[in-house]
């Protein structure tokens, strides 16, 4: 339906008192510019119809062109349907683009085992992602309001958290911003009525069964009425104050990271040091050297314990391949590997994240995810020597392999005492580049007999993680060569050989 004209001579209607308020928040807070198509997440209820016909009433003034945009989640069977055709038809009637998706939530909660709030949220969110990345709408505008954001500072309060956590809901995260967040919840429905717009409410808004509305309806007029008149204005300032600190703390954990935090293919790991932390003064002890720096003994400013705690999060972030909380039990868990764990210890966190300690070192990587992972020792590539140097990648390890044939003895009598050079004569196929496996085992040149090759790498330093993905050459069946060791007696090149096989390592990051 196009906007009415005005007629010549009419002098405009004033605008609201709400709607120059908004108008300055988006123009000055959020930026908002002439031209931009801001979708409106309009759910049917009182604070989004509120934002709809704001935006609506500001749209020629400030140039933009609103859009509605509807998730219905099926969670509440024809209620959920009635609400969207309510939304639709007001989009109509103000001449508004109108962007709607369906999905069965509690289908999707139930596959992911998450909680459905929680899953509902993140529907709807990447919902309104896609239609960022697509160029339907350049954000996404929401309504919460100061109720809101007291409401959930309290809700994190009780069932406790950090500072992250007081810092309730930003302002602007991603693609979706909050124009409403500093309006108390009375405003929008103030508004709507001088309107006569009606709205739908959603009859879980009311269920005190569930803690949020327990909050909303008991909690927070009991501490308005009985304690302290300015409750959520208070409860909105502290939620301010707490992003602006966390933001200054997550800043430098991640500073702190690129000097102390070192990648080893898609796994990280960082020195025990930055992490083991004593007594009541909340700070870490300090190694005699710093793996990071590759510096010798140097004094180092004791870490704070809370950037300590950030570092695992910012560490367990970086790795984990699924969703999952982690809390501050987990944290807690790690810390306490760091500070008196033992070499070996391995913790499971939540997000599919694996912890291990390996000597004075903390490991995070991804661990196995669902059933189909192949495990390391299932790893196997024919090898088939060329006429020139070849490179192969193995993509599990994150690293390079380079395989060179080479003239003997010209090229190999300076390396003929390394024991580095495997004779290619002596190889039998089949050639196979594998893991090592249990029960491997080897006389490398400079031996008087064989040994495991767990022995080995165990002389070498090597944690039993490592062995598990150890590259191995084997020729019909035998080993011939292993990283970083001797290639086998029998394999290896001599005076009367004709040519050789080099095996070396290169970095892939």
């Amino acid at each position: 339906m196009p906007a009415k004209k005005q007629k010549i001579g009419v002098k405009p209607p004033r605008q609201s008192d709400l709607a120059e308020a908004l108008k300055h928040v988006l123009r000055g807070k959020f930026g908002v510019a002439a031209g931009e198509r801001v979708g409106i997440g309009v759910s049917g209820g009182a604070d989004s119809v509120a934002l709809l016909l704001l935006l609506a009433e500001l749209r020629e003034e400030l140039g933009i062109v609103p859009c509605v945009v509807h998730f219905n989640h099926k969670l509440r069977g024809r209620a959920s349907d009635a609400d969207e055709r309510f939304v639709a038809k007001l989009a109509a009637r103000h001449d508004v683009e109108f962007f709607v998706e369906h999905e069965n939530v509690a289908a999707k909660a139930k596959r992911e085992r998450a909680n459905l709030e929680d899953a509902a949220r993140r529907a709807r969110y990447a919902y309104f992602e896609r239609l960022v990345s697509a160029g339907r709408v350049s954000r996404v505008a929401v309504a919460h309001t100061a109720d809101d954001q007291a409401e959930t500072v309290l809700a994190h309060i009780l069932r406790g958290t950090g500072l992250a956590g007081l810092g309730g809901i930003h302002p602007e995260a991603g693609c979706v911003f909050r124009p409403l967040l500093e309006m108390r919840r009375a405003d929008p429905r103030k508004y709507l009525r001088e309107k006569g717009q009606d709205w739908r409410e959603d009859a879980t808004n009311k269920d005190t069964t569930r803690t949020r509305a327990r909050i909303r309806m008991r909690l927070l007029p009991l501490l308005e009425k009985q304690f302290q008149p300015a409750t959520v204005e208070h409860l909105c300032q502290l939620a301010e104050l707490a992003r602006e600190d966390n933001q200054y703390l997550q800043t430098e954990t991640r500073r702190r990271s690129e000097e102390v935090c070192r990648a080893r293919g898609r796994e990280f790991e960082i020195s025990v040091s930055e992490l083991a932390w004593q007594g009541r003064l909340g700070h870490l002890k300090v190694a005699a050297t710093d793996f990071a720096l590759g510096s010798a003994a140097q004094e180092r400013v004791p870490v704070p314990l809370a950037i300590a705690k950030r570092l695992v999060r910012h560490l367990v972030a970086k790795v984990k391949p699924q969703a999952g909380e982690l809390g501050a039990r987990h944290v807690g868990t790690v810390l306490q590997l760091a500070a008196q764990g033992h070499s070996g210890k391995v913790l499971q966190l939540p997000g599919g994240v694996e912890v291990r300690r390996e000597r004075d070192t903390l490991v995070f990587k991804a661990g196995a995810v669902g059933k189909t992972k192949t495990p390391p020792t299932a790893f196997a590539l024919p090898v088939h020597f060329p006429a020139s140097g070849e490179a192969l990648r193995l993509d599990a390890l994150s690293r390079i392999l380079s395989v060179r044939v080479i003239d003997w003895p010209p090229e190999g009598r300076e390396t003929i005492r390394s024991g580095a050079v495997l004779d290619r004569v002596r190889l039998r196929e089949p050639l196979v580049l594998r893991f090592w496996r249990s029960g491997d085992a080897m006389r490398p040149v400079g031996h008087q007999k064989r040994h495991t090759l767990a022995r080995l790498l165990n002389e070498l330093g090597r944690t039993r993680w490592e062995k598990e993905s150890w590259p191995v050459l084997t020729s019909d069946g035998k080993i011939a060569w292993a990283l970083g060791l001797p290639v086998a007696e029998e394999f290896a090149a001599s005076e009367g050989s004709q040519a050789g096989v080099v095996i070396t390592e290169e970095s892939s990051t």
